[in-house]
């Protein structure tokens, strides 16, 4: 059963390569190789990397990924918006509501009984639950950790809604208006262009600062528990914790 664990894990890699590096060339390189219709079928081509991608993710790891459905959104929303010759403006407003509305669903989930950092790293392939529910337990200190779940979860919703912003800022710098008096192959490659610049100025200038955002959120929560249950850092984890429980017998 242990043999099936890798193939379920995220690879960061291959998320880069599909989702920015692949369609980033497509629309960028493609259309003067494919004929009269070289921007269009770019457009196509550049769009259906991360769409198929995604639908291969997902049936290959029979999971729900909420935030990989909304990417897959977000994709056939640019694809519309560009095939409907849509303004500049419009994606603009399409790149900040998409990170808006997870965070106002993270937000949501905060006042509730299940906040979102308790789904996503409060988990028995994380940590070392039983014991830190045991310590936790034994020490009074349950309320102050669902208090910790609940901040945490407060970040991380925050994080979204500054990408809301930062999505909006840069897109309405890339997406320019198209002058409507180029050819429509013109106009196709000078919006292939615009996606394509949005697509790896949005990972490099938001994606990657958020990221290192939600790994200080991580270290955060962490730190919490361990000032909460008396363990250390590394005792947290099921690979750490063995020898401990062990020795406390």
């Amino acid at each position: 059963m242990t043999t099936s664990r890798p193939r379920n894990k995220e690879n960061p890699l291959l998320d880069i390569i599909f989702n920015v590096v692949l369609p980033v060339l497509a629309l960028k390189k493609l259309s003067p190789l494919l004929g009269e219709k070289g921007p269009l079928l770019a457009l196509l081509i550049g769009l259906a990397i991360p769409i198929v991608y995604g639908a291969y993710d997902y049936f290959s790891k029979k999971k729900t990924n909420y935030l990989s459905i909304f990417g897959f959104a977000n994709v056939l929303m640019t694809g519309g918006f560009a095939l409907m010759k849509m303004e500049g403006y419009w994606f603009a407003v399409k790149e900040a509501a998409f990170p808006a509305l997870i965070g106002i669903a993270v937000l949501i989930s905060a006042f509730t009984t299940k906040p979102f950092m308790k789904t996503m790293a409060i988990n028995p392939n994380v940590l070392d639950l039983p014991l830190i529910h045991n310590l936790l337990s034994s020490k009074g200190n349950e309320k102050a950790f669902g208090k910790l779940l609940k901040k945490s979860t407060l970040l991380l919703s925050s994080s979204f809604f500054m990408s809301a912003f930062l999505n909006f800022v840069l897109a309405q710098s890339i997406f320019t208006p198209i002058d409507s008096a180029l050819s429509e192959a013109q106009q196709t490659t000078l919006l292939n262009e615009q996606i394509a610049e949005m697509t790896w100025k949005g990972y490099v200038v938001i994606a990657l600062p958020l990221m290192l955002f939600m790994i200080g959120i991580l270290v955060h929560l962490f730190r919490g528990i361990t000032n909460l249950t008396g363990l250390s850092f590394s005792q947290l984890f099921p690979s750490t914790t063995e020898s401990h429980h062990t020795s406390a017998d």
